[in-house]
């Protein structure tokens, strides 16, 4: 499930980490850059178990609403929609999540009054209205409607984000919002015929997932072993910079993108400098894009000049 920009970016985080660690070991964070994958996997876990809490909310009020002096007709006969919704009773019984549910202890017992919160937030969506008075119900209503939950409510509910960092490190930077992504692509390659034995989708899987982790590892090494070179090619074009002046991140991305220009024959020069650009639009300061496109777009020149650069396809080497 992660694409290659979310791969690109762990691997900026773990080397970010590293430089900022001045004890920092090679081999153990090298260990902590997958280790960050397996959190972001849980944090998709915590966020689905939230959905479903929600749901659990939704199904208790309905009940306690029945039990008034005076109910009214819509207490008494609930439109059942949200709590009947296919798709959660489908991950609820899937015995992969209840085994990562029980391994990660998920507990919403204490956090009600934020489950409240979210639930009566999302009653007001239009989306949510919507869902609810449609003629029509199907599994892949059900699947879209939460993959709409995900997007319109919880990537906006700042209260969920920051108990989620307050639990780990690992869930900072841009993990919340990567995890409810994820989470839509999830609900996308969930199926009315899975059964409970079904694996969910993995984020690194058995056939992709062996080049993701290759790339990841290849990028992570490379980066590293080519700093004193990079920092030099750099040094050497950033005219009237310093580079111990120059954002930390800034000179990341840029050796970063120098050693997947060197390193990845198969990968487009284009496609390695429009892929660093955009992440320093997310991570960096507003004019690091406009500083980092004028270094990387010397130092290819100068590259491409001494052979640095070799593609092995055709139209690989253009920019």
């Amino acid at each position: 499930m992660l694409s290659r920009r979310h791969l690109r970016i762990k691997v900026l985080q773990a080397i970010y980490a590293y430089f900022q660690d001045e004890s920092a070991d090679l081999a153990k964070s090298e260990k902590l850059l997958f280790q960050s994958i397996d959190k972001l996997y849980e944090l998709v876990i915590l966020q689905l178990s939230f959905i479903i809490e929600m749901r659990d909310f939704a199904h208790n009020l309905s009940e306690d609403k029945k039990k008034k002096y005076f109910p009214t007709e819509e207490d008494l006969n609930p439109n059942m929609r949200f709590v009947e919704n296919r798709f959660l009773k489908k991950i609820e019984n899937n015995r992969e999540y209840l085994r990562m549910h029980k391994q990660l202890r998920i507990n919403w017992a204490d956090e009600q009054g934020m489950v409240r919160k979210a639930y009566l937030g999302m009653q007001e969506k239009s989306f949510y209205k919507t869902y609810m008075s449609r003629a029509d119900s199907s599994f892949a209503n059900d699947r879209d409607f939460i993959a709409r939950l995900v997007r319109k409510v919880l990537t906006e509910y700042e209260l969920l984000e920051q108990f989620f960092e307050d639990k780990s490190v690992f869930w900072a930077f841009d993990s919340y919002y990567t995890a409810s992504m994820l989470l839509v692509k999830l609900a996308k390659m969930i199926h009315e015929t899975d059964d409970e034995y079904r694996p969910l989708p993995a984020l690194l899987s058995a056939g992709a997932g062996k080049e993701d982790r290759e790339f990841m590892v290849r990028l992570w090494r490379k980066t590293i072993m080519g700093n004193d070179t990079f920092e030099k090619m750099i040094d050497e074009k950033a005219s009237n910079w310093e580079i111990d002046r120059i954002a930390l991140m800034d000179v990341i991305l840029i050796k970063m993108a120098l050693a997947e220009l060197v390193e990845f024959p198969t990968i487009p020069v284009k496609v390695t400098l429009n892929e660093y650009i955009d992440i320093s639009k997310y991570y960096s300061s507003e004019k690091s894009k406009v500083f980092i496109n004028g270094i990387l777009d010397k130092l290819i020149a100068d590259m491409k000049a001494s052979k640095m650069i070799v593609k092995t396809g055709r139209g690989l080497l253009e920019s």
